[in-house]
Protein backbone atom coordinates (compact mmCIF):
# COMPACT_ATOMS: atom_id res chain seq x y z
CA UNK A 1 0.00 0.00 0.00
CA UNK A 2 1.37 3.70 -0.89
CA UNK A 3 2.11 5.78 1.69
CA UNK A 4 -0.39 8.29 -0.14
CA UNK A 5 -3.01 5.33 0.65
CA UNK A 6 -2.27 5.34 4.23
CA UNK A 7 -2.38 8.59 4.96
CA UNK A 8 -5.24 9.47 3.32
CA UNK A 9 -7.42 6.33 4.63
CA UNK A 10 -5.54 8.12 8.50
CA UNK A 11 -7.58 11.43 7.24
CA UNK A 12 -10.54 10.12 6.55
CA UNK A 13 -10.74 7.82 9.71
CA UNK A 14 -9.73 10.85 11.85
CA UNK A 15 -12.65 13.20 9.83
CA UNK A 16 -15.04 10.24 10.33
CA UNK A 17 -14.35 10.24 13.97
CA UNK A 18 -15.16 13.69 14.34
CA UNK A 19 -11.97 14.01 16.25
CA UNK A 20 -11.13 17.63 15.84
CA UNK A 21 -7.79 17.34 17.88
CA UNK A 22 -5.94 15.40 15.25
CA UNK A 23 -7.68 16.55 12.50
CA UNK A 24 -4.85 19.49 11.32
CA UNK A 25 -1.36 16.69 12.07
CA UNK A 26 -4.11 14.57 9.95
CA UNK A 27 -4.61 16.94 6.94
CA UNK A 28 -1.05 18.09 6.77
CA UNK A 29 0.31 14.36 6.99
CA UNK A 30 -2.12 14.04 3.77
CA UNK A 31 -0.96 17.42 1.80
CA UNK A 32 2.61 15.94 1.78
CA UNK A 33 2.26 12.66 1.13
CA UNK A 34 -0.31 13.69 -1.78
CA UNK A 35 1.98 16.92 -2.70
CA UNK A 36 4.95 14.51 -4.43
CA UNK A 37 2.10 11.44 -5.52
CA UNK A 38 2.25 10.51 -8.87
CA UNK A 39 -1.04 10.10 -10.90
CA UNK A 40 -1.37 6.75 -11.07
CA UNK A 41 -1.25 7.16 -7.28
CA UNK A 42 -3.49 10.09 -6.57
CA UNK A 43 -6.64 7.90 -8.74
CA UNK A 44 -5.85 4.71 -7.31
CA UNK A 45 -6.26 6.40 -3.47
CA UNK A 46 -9.34 8.43 -4.64
CA UNK A 47 -11.31 5.60 -6.58
CA UNK A 48 -10.83 3.30 -3.25
CA UNK A 49 -11.52 6.48 -0.48
CA UNK A 50 -14.69 7.56 -2.63
CA UNK A 51 -15.65 3.81 -3.13
CA UNK A 52 -15.61 3.15 0.37
CA UNK A 53 -17.42 6.66 1.54
CA UNK A 54 -18.23 8.87 -1.02
CA UNK A 55 -18.31 11.94 1.15
CA UNK A 56 -14.89 10.02 2.96
CA UNK A 57 -12.63 13.02 1.82
CA UNK A 58 -13.12 16.99 2.29
CA UNK A 59 -14.22 18.75 -1.03
CA UNK A 60 -10.87 20.70 -0.81
CA UNK A 61 -9.14 17.32 -0.41
CA UNK A 62 -10.71 15.96 -3.59
CA UNK A 63 -10.21 19.39 -5.58
CA UNK A 64 -6.44 19.11 -4.71
CA UNK A 65 -6.34 15.66 -5.48
CA UNK A 66 -7.54 16.13 -8.45
CA UNK A 67 -5.85 19.35 -9.98
CA UNK A 68 -2.67 17.57 -8.88
CA UNK A 69 -3.19 14.52 -10.93
CA UNK A 70 -4.88 16.99 -13.69
CA UNK A 71 -1.39 18.65 -14.14
CA UNK A 72 0.52 15.62 -14.40
CA UNK A 73 -2.10 13.57 -17.16
CA UNK A 74 -2.99 17.36 -19.16
CA UNK A 75 -4.07 15.00 -22.13
CA UNK A 76 -6.13 12.26 -19.72
CA UNK A 77 -9.83 12.64 -20.98
CA UNK A 78 -11.46 10.22 -19.03
CA UNK A 79 -9.43 11.78 -16.11
CA UNK A 80 -10.23 15.47 -16.74
CA UNK A 81 -14.21 14.41 -17.10
CA UNK A 82 -13.53 12.61 -13.39
CA UNK A 83 -12.80 15.44 -11.97
CA UNK A 84 -15.41 18.01 -13.62
CA UNK A 85 -17.91 15.71 -12.14
CA UNK A 86 -16.83 15.56 -8.44
CA UNK A 87 -16.47 19.51 -8.98
CA UNK A 88 -19.87 18.92 -10.42
CA UNK A 89 -20.79 17.39 -7.13
CA UNK A 90 -20.08 20.12 -4.72
CA UNK A 91 -22.53 22.91 -6.42
CA UNK A 92 -22.25 25.56 -8.85
CA UNK A 93 -19.24 27.06 -6.85
CA UNK A 94 -17.59 25.15 -9.14
CA UNK A 95 -19.20 24.92 -12.21
CA UNK A 96 -17.44 27.02 -14.43
CA UNK A 97 -13.97 25.16 -13.46
CA UNK A 98 -15.60 21.93 -14.33
CA UNK A 99 -16.94 23.19 -17.62
CA UNK A 100 -13.45 24.37 -17.94
CA UNK A 101 -12.15 20.26 -17.87
CA UNK A 102 -15.21 19.39 -19.77
CA UNK A 103 -13.57 21.29 -22.47
CA UNK A 104 -10.18 20.30 -22.22
CA UNK A 105 -11.72 16.37 -22.16
CA UNK A 106 -13.79 17.23 -25.67
CA UNK A 107 -10.06 19.24 -27.14
CA UNK A 108 -8.32 15.72 -26.07
CA UNK A 109 -10.54 13.41 -27.99
CA UNK A 110 -10.92 15.88 -30.64
CA UNK A 111 -7.87 16.19 -33.29
CA UNK A 112 -9.31 19.16 -34.88
CA UNK A 113 -10.25 21.14 -32.10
Amino acid sequence: MSDLMTTAREFANVLDAGDSSREPEAAREFVESITFASADEITAMLREILAKDWMGLPPWARNLAYRLACLQRPSDAELLREAASDLLAFGPDWDAQAAILKEAATGCEDPLR
